[in-house]
């Protein structure tokens, strides 16, 4: 598979209250390793890091940084999105969720994706997702019973699907996205 040339993801870092509780969280819940952790002195001040991954290839993909204000106004991360290997890893992280210290556990569909939204321990937005094999135009989200076996929840996010604008073959959304960003192969 072709990507764009240049540049590509690798990882973020965002500020946390209780840095212990936090890595306590993300490699206990969400089983994220705790690859180094130390203090940095910075010009606001020395900073506590933990660096976590859930890939041996990288040192990190998450960061914690000692910081964060007890009291802020607005919360600047939108949402952390991982994704599930797979549709059976997805309810699996539901059923974790469900016994984990969070809150706000939302499954939905987005007719592309179907997703496990949740905040984190000090109100971060996380999502666990799978991709489907279509694509609808977006934004979209629906409700879904996550509940169901896989096949059937599969099936029933398909029918759904089927319904909204824009539905199409992933491959087909993919090959447009490719030639807008000049990508060939």
């Amino acid at each position: 598979m072709s990507i764009r040339k240049g540049l590509s993801f690798s990882h973020m870092g965002f500020f946390v209250k209780d840095i212990q509780a936090m890595a306590d969280f993300y490699s206990g819940v969400l089983d994220f390793t705790i690859t180094d952790r130390g203090h940095l002195d910075t010009p606001n001040g020395r900073v506590e890091l933990v660096f976590t991954s859930r890939d041996p290839d990288h040192h990190h993909q998450l960061v914690l940084a000692s910081g964060r204000p007890d009291h802020i106004d607005f919360n600047v991360i939108n949402q952390i999105s991982l994704t599930a290997d797979s549709l059976e890893t997805l309810q699996e992280f539901h059923a974790r969720l469900l016994k984990a210290p969070v809150t706000e556990i939302l499954p939905v569909t987005h007719g592309n994706a179907l997703s496990i939204y949740f905040r984190d321990p000090e109100g971060n937005r996380i999502e666990i997702y799978v991709d489907t094999p279509w694509y609808v135009s977006q934004p979209a989200r629906v409700p879904m019973p996550i509940e169901l076996p896989a096949a059937e929840l599969m099936a029933w996010a398909e029918r759904h699907a089927r319904g909204l604008p824009g539905f199409r073959p992933r491959s087909e959304w993919r090959a447009e996205m490719a030639q807008r960003m000049g990508i060939t192969g």
